[in-house]
């Protein structure tokens, strides 16, 4: 936690400073309070903070949209304080990937938790979106080198165990992966539009 940005979004500068009473313990962070929501994605991005603390008090729907947008928009972890809400606008909070969403909870003791519990969430989160990303590429991967194991098969009349021996001879032998080897044969196949 050393050394940590921190954004604090608030219009009021009395429930500012009870964000940053309770950021006090925090060894070594740079806290920066942003009031007003004039040019405010701009102005924390200049900031490039490693968490944002938002408190919004009582939000009206148009002001929550307003920061969900900029939430999406940071890709950082985020928790959101609001006086009272209701289920959808907890549920949009999630969709906008607020960590943490903190209904009538503003007191100086609770924000340390919630700010490790922020990063957590946040960390979590993009854990799995790279996991995702890595399974899809994986399973794309596994579908080319079965198009080219056909594409083999049916021009070299060979058999299914003899058309991958051939794709990772050539991809032992290029030094490149049996995927691209793959892709390749895919790209040159449509290419030549089946003339064989």
């Amino acid at each position: 936690m050393m050394g940590m940005r921190i954004a604090i979004i608030d219009d009021s500068a009395a429930r500012a400073s009870i964000i940053e009473e309770g950021l006090a313990e925090v060894e070594g962070c740079e806290i920066f309070i942003l009031s007003g929501r004039d040019g405010l994605l701009a102005r924390v991005a200049e900031i490039a903070p490693d968490i944002v603390l938002m408190d919004l008090g009582n939000p009206s729907r148009d002001v929550l949209e307003e920061y969900f947008a900029v939430s999406r928009a940071l890709a950082r972890p985020i928790a959101m304080f609001v006086d009272q809400s209701d289920d959808e606008a907890i549920a949009a909070s999630v969709d906008a990937g607020v960590s943490a969403y903190v209904v009538d909870g503003l007191a100086a003791n609770r924000i340390r938790p919630l700010l490790d519990l922020a990063v957590r969430r946040f960390n979590a989160f993009a854990r799995l979106q790279t996991d995702l990303a890595e399974a899809k590429g994986k399973l794309a991967d596994r579908e080319t080198v079965d198009k080219a194991k056909r594409i083999l098969m049916d021009s070299k009349g060979i058999t299914e165990p003899e058309a991958y021996g051939e794709l990772r001879r050539k991809a032992m032998s290029s030094n490149r992966r049996i995927s691209s080897i793959a892709e390749a044969i895919v790209t040159a196949h449509e290419l030549l539009g089946d003339q064989g």
